[in-house]
């Protein structure tokens, strides 16, 4: 490999001034970039070493035993029961490449950090925060977009599909990135924008605030074209770091769906409808939907029939929903232990562990009893309506 590097596929030189930047386009599942990313740094004896991780995600690639202090029951009361779901699918997917291929996942991140701490560079962590661009990503999605989302997440967890050590590497190519970016964005162009285009800037800024002459970059492959284009740039750190307000419109329905069938049974009641049909209109449906969620969860018999009797009322309620109440009683009665939280990332590699593992059961519950909930709420306003009209 060449020490100047401009003729290479796989790490970008850029110049400003007295300032030249190697940007070293990895996959996160590859020996290649490990040992790439060691040779780089050698050569280039870099100032400073950026690596795209957050706090976060650093605390996870070297914190063996980051699971001991989960606390299932604020997770449960926060609703982040999904989102911590997500990153599980996500994780299982990116260790499953990594068994098949021989490297864990985030290996050559680590690897830059190690050989920088060799040579006496600095280290510094440039990505955004993992959580805001979740947080970012999930309210630029529509209803529908959420669920195809949620689904294709929850698919990648089981998929079986083999990838070989050649697919890994011809993804690093800028030809084949652009190509698959450029579907990627008219597939999923709200999904593109937070979690892609916006990191672009971000990390490009990171690394132009970084010390030295000799500035070595390690991020994935696909950011590599975006921070090109981004390169000398002003960019709003603080806007990209801000998380996004409520919908308006999501908000508002938690307290007009309450108000709507209040207003129904008030006019139903007013006209001398049955009432009884109309309290039946809106209590079986949220009753039997979440308490069939929960059952496919595998939630406990107590759990079901919490989910019976709590979603009608917590449908009603726009600061309670019937996830929480029934995920702290599965909770309370599963009792995770700290061996349970150890055990997650072996167990999430399957449907059966999954359902095996009291911590990730407990997230199932929680998530599906909400869903479920949700899905009577909408089947019962239509019920209600259909009885007093």
């Amino acid at each position: 490999m060449s020490n100047d590097y401009r003729d290479s596929d796989t790490v970008a030189v850029l110049e400003a001034g007295d300032k030249t930047y190697y940007l070293i386009g990895t996959a996160h599942v590859s020996e290649a970039s490990v040992k790439e990313v060691r040779q780089v740094i050698e050569e280039v004896q870099p100032d400073t070493v950026c690596v795209e991780l957050c706090q976060a995600r650093y605390n996870a690639l070297t914190q063996h035993n980051a699971w001991k202090n989960l606390n299932i029951f604020r997770v449960i009361k926060e609703g982040k029961t999904l989102f911590l779901l997500a990153n599980l699918a996500i994780g299982a997917y990116q260790r499953r490449l990594g068994e098949e291929l021989g490297v864990k996942p985030g290996a050559e991140l680590l690897a830059g950090i190690k050989a920088a701490e060799e040579i006496g560079a600095r280290v510094e962590l440039i990505d955004r925060d993992i959580h805001v661009t979740l947080k970012r990503t999930w309210a630029n999605l529509g209803f529908w977009t959420k669920v195809k989302l949620i689904g294709a997440v929850m698919g990648s967890m089981w998929s079986r599909e083999q990838i070989s050590v050649e697919d890994i590497e011809k993804l690093k190519q800028q030809g084949n990135l652009s190509d698959m970016l450029s579907e990627f964005a008219r597939e999923v162009p709200d999904v593109k924008e937070p979690l892609i285009d916006e990191r672009d800037q971000y990390l490009m800024s990171g690394i132009e605030k970084a010390e030295g002459k000799k500035i070595v970059a390690v991020v994935g492959a696909a950011h590599v074209p975006g921070m090109r284009e981004n390169f000398g740039k002003e960019v709003d750190r603080a806007a990209l770091e801000r998380l996004p307000p409520p919908s308006r419109f999501v908000a508002s329905l938690k307290w007009i769906i309450p108000l709507v069938i209040l207003v129904a049974f008030s006019y139903g009641y007013s006209q001398d409808r049955d009432t009884e049909n109309i309290l039946l209109a809106w209590i079986l449906p949220n009753s039997i939907m979440a308490s069939l969620f929960t059952a496919i969860a595998g939630g406990k018999i107590l759990s079901i029939i919490t989910a019976f009797i709590a979603s009608p009322i917590t449908s009603l309620n726009p600061l309670l929903h019937a996830g929480i109440v029934v995920g702290l009683l599965e909770a309370w009665l599963r009792k995770p232990t700290v061996e349970d939280c150890e055990n997650i990332n072996q167990d999430v590699q399957s449907v059966r562990g999954i359902y095996r593992n009291p911590v990730t059961r407990v997230l199932l519950v929680a998530v599906m009893a909400t869903l479920g909930s949700a899905t009577g709420a909408w089947i019962g306003l239509g019920s209600v309506l259909g009885e007093v009209l």
